[in-house]
């Protein structure tokens, strides 16, 4: 009798939770740089899966991992992807990039530089997106490139001179393969870009930018591939919202650099959100604060399957 009781409810829950993920048509993707595993200050990786748990997304794309994968996601009881080689251990502490989900993860998606790109397929009320996470590297870099006396054309040519136009050039027939097959199997690019965004140097905010409007090339040729800016989307006023992730007191060097990027026909975003805080100082979400372990904001977009 007991075991018959034991299969009925078994069957019962497995119903109730396909059912569920059934009706799972929305879902929230957080990106951010959690700074050498959150290692940089007191209980800073605790930090970092509590400030998670706050926000509460259903994927996050982080960067700076650092060996602190597993602590972070056995905190918050979801599934971990290191985007490395599978025989890498999960606390790797050399390790960059990784993937968190509450949904199982599908077929991994490995790249020849998983230092700076890599995801996993993650299938969702039944539809499979292509999540990466991604970071490039800060050079080169000015706090204030407005005031480099620079011509636009002089500023294009200065973003290629070091790494990061490297790292995007290593990676682009990645990116060119999965969004053009983004019709079919959509995909969602986030992380630390280390670059400003063309759709931020605007005519609109040419005033604040030594009248220079300067179409970036890091994020235009994200653009030209029909990848879209998640946060700019939805907040479409750069004056009004910044959308900063990149601060520093005691200078003038508040940037956006951080990103979440997509395409696809079957997925659309809703609403898109930043936070930040200064290193080491308390931010305050739902009411609760909590020491900020890292020098990068957060950015959170909510997506809706058409």
């Amino acid at each position: 009798m007991f075991q018959a009781r034991l299969i009925f409810f078994s069957i019962v829950f497995i119903l109730v939770n396909t059912s569920l993920n059934a009706q799972k048509t929305s879902f929230k993707v957080m990106a951010w740089n959690i700074l050498h595993g959150g290692n940089d200050i007191e209980n800073g990786q605790e930090n970092v899966a509590k400030i998670i748990k706050e926000i509460n997304p259903d994927v996050i794309l982080m960067v700076e991992t650092y060996g602190s994968g597993p602590y972070i996601a056995d905190y918050l009881g979801y599934n971990f992807h290191l985007i490395a080689s599978e025989k890498t251990s999960l606390n790797d502490p050399s390790v960059n990039l990784s993937i968190y989900s509450k949904f199982p993860f599908g077929k991994r998606l490995d790249t020849k530089f998983p230092f700076y790109m890599g995801g996993i397929e993650i299938p969702i009320n039944g539809e499979t997106i292509r999540f990466f996470s991604n970071w490039f590297h800060y050079l080169p870099w000015n706090n204030e490139p407005e005031k480099m006396g620079k011509s636009v054309k002089e500023l294009l040519e200065w973003e290629k001179t070091e790494s990061r136009h490297k790292m995007i050039e290593k990676v682009l027939p990645y990116l060119k393969k999965f969004t053009s097959e983004t019709d079919s199997v959509p995909m969602i690019f986030g992380g630390d870009m280390n670059s400003l965004s063309h759709l931020d140097w605007t005519k609109k905010t040419k005033k604040i930018h030594n009248n220079l409007v300067v179409p970036w090339n890091a994020t235009k040729i994200l653009a030209d591939l029909g990848l879209i800016d998640s946060y700019r989307k939805e907040n479409p006023n750069p004056l009004t919202h910044p959308g900063v992730t990149w601060d520093k007191k005691g200078r003038k060097d508040s940037h956006r650099i951080d990103y979440i990027f997509y395409k696809g026909r079957s997925i659309k975003s809703v609403k898109s959100v930043s936070y930040n805080a200064f290193f080491n100082e308390p931010i305050n979400i739902n009411g609760k604060e909590i020491l900020y372990p890292s020098d990068h904001g957060i950015v959170v977009t909510s997506f809706k399957l058409r």
